[in-house]
């Protein structure tokens, strides 16, 4: 036990703590089947649970996410008190205390969520691209201008760009990072090199890495000089409006409609539409006559 003296000379006993095994506080607590259950409930928008009127060993969830209450499921009382006791629930005192999730909750289940692939990684960060391809590397949302831009909403609720233009931007950025135009900020140890040239020469660049430069070359071309560059700059270097209109000594909130005309335009090179259309609607391609068609013979 410990011992400590105050200014009145008075001698004060405490307990002495006991010690935690450093190999049982970095193993993952595992929860029950309706702790688990009830944390997934309480991670959605708005969630929060309360304690049941008739009940009072029960929880009720409730969803506010979409501005309607809703009921989300009922919950022992275990079940709660499992998430206090392992700090992935918070409640504030008082006994109709809404019992939500905690910060360690939410951290959970992005490590449960991410699976033996970088857990603690999707921990702290907004991980997308599911599993990691030569043509989708796994990358932070919250980096990318295209996703806030996605997220963000107007006073009318809708957002600043559609999905196809986000689209449009997702695949200039791929065929960005396939084609190997962006600057690196370290040394690039993966390029092989033949006869003494150099990684970036294009005669030992892989047919991928071709035909990603020949894509972004026609993409480019196709949206316009007056636009390209603020597409390099938006889906290449990953530049925030804000700063784009401080490099380029535009007025305030002008990038945000310029690059809503860009990814438009750029949506439309690629084909993208916000709706399916027929082969009678869609924009003519290609135009061959009907004697230079091949037919097929029996």
């Amino acid at each position: 036990m410990n011992i400590a003296r105050n200014t009145s000379s008075s001698v004060v006993v405490r307990p002495a703590t006991a010690r935690r095994d450093p190999a049982r506080a970095s193993a993952p607590v595992t929860l029950g089947r309706d702790a688990a259950r009830l944390l997934t409930a309480l991670s959605r928008e708005g969630a929060y649970a309360l304690p049941d009127p008739t009940e009072p060993a029960d929880w009720i969830v409730r969803e506010g996410g979409a501005g309607v209450s809703v009921g989300g499921g009922r919950f022992g009382e275990a079940a709660g008190s499992e998430l206090l006791a392992n700090d992935l629930a918070e409640r504030a005192s008082g006994r109709r205390a809404r019992l939500t999730i905690s910060p360690a909750g939410r951290a959970r289940l992005r490590r449960e969520e991410a699976g033996a692939q970088s857990p603690y990684l999707a921990q702290h960060l907004d991980l997308v691209g599911g599993k990691p391809e030569p043509d989708r590397p796994l990358r932070d949302a919250s980096e990318s201008p295209l996703a806030w831009m996605a997220r963000r909403r107007d006073r009318d609720g809708v957002p600043f760009i559609d999905a196809t233009c986000f689209e449009a931007g997702e695949r200039l950025r791929r065929d960005l990072t396939v084609a190997s135009l962006m600057p690196r900020m370290g040394q690039d140890w993966s390029g092989v090199t033949v006869d003494g040239s150099g990684p970036r020469d294009p005669s030992v660049g892989s047919d991928a890495m071709l035909a990603a430069r020949q894509r972004v070359r026609s993409a480019l071309a196709a949206v316009g000089n007056d636009l390209s560059g603020l597409l390099v700059d938006l889906c290449g270097f990953l530049k925030g409006l804000e700063r784009i209109e401080a490099e380029r000594r535009w007025p305030a909130r002008s990038a945000k409609v310029i690059a809503r005309i860009a990814l438009a335009r750029l949506a439309e090179h690629y084909g993208l539409e916000a709706e399916a259309i027929g082969p009678e609607r869609g924009r003519t391609r290609l135009w061959r006559a009907p004697a230079s068609l091949p037919s097929l013979g029996r």
